[in-house]
């Protein structure tokens, strides 16, 4: 089987329905920081609430501003709006790959840490980087959740599709990464809509195994090197017009 890491986004859909939060692996191991955030939105203390969210005026936040415990719930996959989830379209795709989606892609949240795109999660604004009061999330979740992917992805097949920061919050033993380049040069911005892309297309043919995603023709890019370390692949896509 292929699992697929991926980055969340700045953004986020607002709204929701009535279901419970569900979130990926020990609810425990989360308790602290989802409390420290909980209280941090509930304070009232407006230049505390800027900071954590990363926004200047108080008037921007207010949408954010919902106890994560009561809030209205939506699929992590549709609760992210960024560039990467606007290039993956995934309400357009038929429900045999959204379910593939929803099965086989780990999405790690600055606030819940590592969570299947399924999970029902609350609308929430961290800043990447910030600390959640004195907690540092990155650090948080490596030390909580690395032995838990270990055992869940277990000899499993990893296509890390996240940007390096995330790589902070857990490192596979072994995985395979992307790089597009246009014109000979790494491309920053648009490597997120390539992200998106190519999970789509992952998604559509149902990719079981690295090998077969290799094979796979995706409009506009041509794998043009494949790199590969002791425990890391690493596919070079030229982005062709």
């Amino acid at each position: 089987m292929l699992y697929i890491l991926f980055s969340p986004s700045e953004g986020k859909v607002q709204g929701g329905n009535e279901e419970k939060m569900k979130l990926f692996g020990s609810t425990n191991s989360r308790s602290e920081i989802l409390q420290q955030y909980n209280q941090i939105i509930n304070s009232n203390d407006q230049e505390m609430i800027k900071t954590l969210f990363g926004i200047k005026k108080y008037e921007d936040c207010l949408p954010y501003i919902d106890d994560i415990f009561t809030a209205k719930t939506m699929k992590a996959i549709q609760r992210y709006d960024g560039v990467a989830y606007d290039y993956l379209q995934y309400n357009t795709l038929p429900k045999k790959a959204q379910t593939y989606i929803d099965i086989h892609t780990l999405i790690f949240s600055n606030l819940f840490g590592p969570i299947l795109a399924n999970d029902m999660i609350p609308i929430y604004k961290v800043k990447q980087g910030n600390s959640i009061g004195d907690i540092k999330p990155e650090q948080y979740y490596k030390e909580r959740f690395s032995y838990q992917l270990d055992l869940f992805l277990g000899d499993n097949e990893i296509l890390d599709l996240r940007a390096g920061y995330y790589d902070k919050f857990y490192k596979p033993k072994k995985f395979t990464t992307l790089k597009f380049l246009k014109n000979g040069k790494v491309v920053s911005h648009w490597a997120k809509a390539y992200r998106g892309i190519v999970l789509k297309e992952i998604a559509l043919h149902q990719i079981s195994s690295l090998d077969d995603m290799i094979k796979l023709e995706i409009e506009n890019l041509l794998i043009k090197e494949i790199k590969e370390t002791k425990n890391k692949k690493e596919l070079i896509y030229e982005i062709i017009d």
